[in-house]
């Protein structure tokens, strides 16, 4: 190997390793990438820099912009809004109906806005049905993913592998090419979800759920068990008038109305008004580890133990005076203070990709001194914290447990990019602008469809429409812009180039032909889709489409293959993120609604994947031949 390619092999190292670990927040991995070619001198400046003028950054920045127009309009939740009289309270419907509107809006949208659009639809869908958020969620991360797959504009890796195959002089993909594949594997992974992955998914609900469940005149705090408090040693039996009984089997419609048939133990209240003022138990935190109330039965009390609890303002003073213990203490910036006020709002945050808390410590985030918001709790990898908050390191799909006015909660979710689980009339729609957003993005479709305009110019021509037209304000534009996913695409286009220019390409053709050797051209292409689909678990589904198309161009070229069936696998491929949250931001964003585990996504994705991949391996040669002959 020469100078210049071991240079770039560990500049390529250096900068998955930083993408997967996250040390570094995914905007700043990019720039030292861009800014390390550039420097080595591996690649000229201005070829260095390329990435910000590619086609492809530019077609992706403009269709976040038409996505956000559709958004903003609220010309999608039309659908939604139907999604509950058509389902008629089966959940079963429900997912199905999911399945059909879903993936069909992904294939014109963004994933990403179309499932933080949903996450608040479903969670009320799911309240009112009576079903756990839980059975929604993941299959609608996973429907997004699949329905992504159907057009060209679908996902940005589908339009980057066509602006690196025009640019190394193919004829590129059209808006439908990948619509007869995409339409099979999104039936083939509906259905599998619908029949089977239901069965598969958790039954459990979130943290917050214990929140969103109470009756309107009850509030929930956190008291602490102190060495003098009359509560060490008792059990928790023994202490609280109710203790939460939602079990994981138990939807909260189910559990609303046992709780009208269950009598709850007489143990403190004499009178009908003490009894209105019980103080229920929901959870119990214990040094790092949380209990949620039904896995308490039985505990002795300890001091320093957290209690999360439930009831009347009167019943919780009455409550705290009687034991001798104290209101907790909630994050405030860097610092702990006394939890006062019982009556303000009670929320969970979900962490967006785009949002600046990405890489920060929850220590530093300053809600406290910009909107007077304290930190209750925090839900880090699908593991739920109510103390060490202070040097918890946010990721995407991270879920705070925020305390605050309403009004400003609202304005930290619209500045700091945060989900605010609250339902959809958090809103504000401009309805009004509804049909012309719609008409925009069907003129884009239609004409990339039907005339040779170029895919760039008319998204900018739509994303300029969107602003001339008033279905987007100008900040709303720019703040539609998800500029991780933008610097991400500037900074691979280079490394793909370097790829070329160095001649490391060639090294891993000649190796890959070498293991392989004269195998059957369908082995080749199962192996494609296969390492691009586990690659894209731990990196970015762009950066691993920039450092597999180039090696399927020469690998093509070199064993006489049609490369276009090679390219296909990777942009199937690189969208199969299903086994960890990590693969796509999507299935970040719906860990902490949803209350899931890593182990979910592993027990629900894995057959999946392998799904995909029987599908991918005879369908792509059916429809793209990879010999002349074939």
């Amino acid at each position: 190997m020469t100078l210049e390619q071991v240079t770039l092999l560990l500049i390529l190292v250096t900068t998955v390793g930083l993408y997967i670990t996250r040390w570094l927040p995914t905007e700043v991995t990019s720039l030292l990438a861009i800014v390390a070619v550039a420097l080595t001198g591996l690649l000229p400046p201005e070829q260095a820099l390329s990435g910000f003028a590619s086609t492809a950054t530019i077609t992706v920045g403009a269709m976040f912009v038409l996505s956000g127009g559709l958004l903003r309009t609220g010309a999608l939740e039309t659908v939604t809004i139907y999604l509950a009289r058509f389902s008629r309270g089966d959940p079963h419907r429900l997912l199905l109906l999911l399945a059909l509107t879903v993936p069909v809006a992904s294939a014109f949208v963004n994933n990403t806005p179309i499932v933080v659009m949903m996450v608040p639809v479903a969670l009320a869908l799911s309240r009112q049905f009576g079903v756990r958020p839980s059975k929604l969620l993941m299959p609608i991360s996973y429907f997004s993913i699949l329905g992504g797959t159907m057009t060209l504009i679908g996902t940005s890796t589908n339009i980057l592998i066509d602006d690196l195959y025009r640019q190394a002089g193919g004829p590129g993909f059209t808006m439908f090419e990948f619509t007869r594949l995409g339409a099979i594997y999104t039936a083939v992974g509906s259905l599998y979800l619908v029949l089977i992955g239901y069965r598969l998914l958790p039954n459990r609900a979130p943290l917050i759920d214990l929140v969103s469940n109470r009756d309107k005149a009850t509030y929930v705090t956190e008291i602490v068990v102190d060495e003098d408090s009359n509560l060490v040693g008792q059990s928790t039996e023994q202490t609280f008038d109710r203790i939460s009984q939602q079990d994981p089997g138990t939807s909260p419609t189910q559990e609303r109305r046992h709780r009208r048939l269950r009598r709850p133990p007489s143990i403190r209240t004499a009178t009908n008004h003490e009894q209105e003022d019980g103080v229920e138990l929901l959870a119990l935190s214990r040094g790092e580890q949380v209990y949620r109330a039904e896995e308490t039965r039985g505990q002795v009390l300890q001091p320093g133990d957290i209690l999360m609890v439930a009831g009347s303002a009167n019943g919780l003073a009455r409550f705290l005076e009687q034991q001798q213990t104290r209101l907790a203490t909630v994050l405030a910036d860097s610092e702990r203070t006394p939890l006062l006020d019982v009556k303000q709002k009670v929320v969970e945050a979900v962490v967006l990709p785009e949002s600046p808390f990405n890489g920060r410590m929850v220590g530093n985030l300053a809600l406290n001194r910009l909107y007077g918001i304290k930190v209750m709790g925090v839900q880090h990898r699908g593991r739920q914290r109510l103390t060490g908050l202070r040097n918890i390191r946010l990721e995407s799909g991270d879920v705070l447990l925020l305390l605050g006015a309403p009004e400003t909660l609202q304005a930290a979710s619209e500045a700091e990019k945060l989900l605010l689980v609250e339902g959809i009339e958090r809103s504000i729609l401009r309805v009004d602008k509804y049909r012309i957003a719609l008409l925009i993005m069907l003129g884009v479709v239609l004409l990339a469809t039907l005339s040779s305009i170029p895919i760039v110019v008319l998204a900018v021509a739509g994303a300029g429409l969107m602003v001339a037209t008033q279905c987007l304000r100008v900040d709303e534009a720019l703040q539609s812009l998800d500029a991780g996913t933008l610097l991400l695409l500037a900074a691979t286009i280079p490394l793909g180039a370097a790829l070329e220019s160095t001649g490391l390409i060639h090294l891993a053709v000649d190796g890959i032909t070498w293991l392989v050797g004269d195998a059957h051209p369908v082995l080749f292409l199962s192996l494609f889709y296969l390492m691009t689909s586990l690659t894209t678990e731990i990196i970015s589904n762009n950066a691993v489409a920039v450092l597999f198309t180039p090696l399927a161009l020469n690998l093509a070229a070199r064993l006489g293959f049609h490369p276009t069936p090679l390219l296909i696998a990777i942009a199937f491929g690189a969208s199969a993120a299903f086994l960890t949250p990590i693969g796509y931001q999507t299935n970040a964003i719906v860990m902490g609604p949803g209350g899931y585990r890593f182990s979910d996504y592993l027990r629900v994705g894995l057959p999946l994947s392998l799904l995909m991949w029987l599908t991918a391996t005879i369908c792509i040669p059916w429809f793209w031949p990879l010999t002349p002959g074939g």
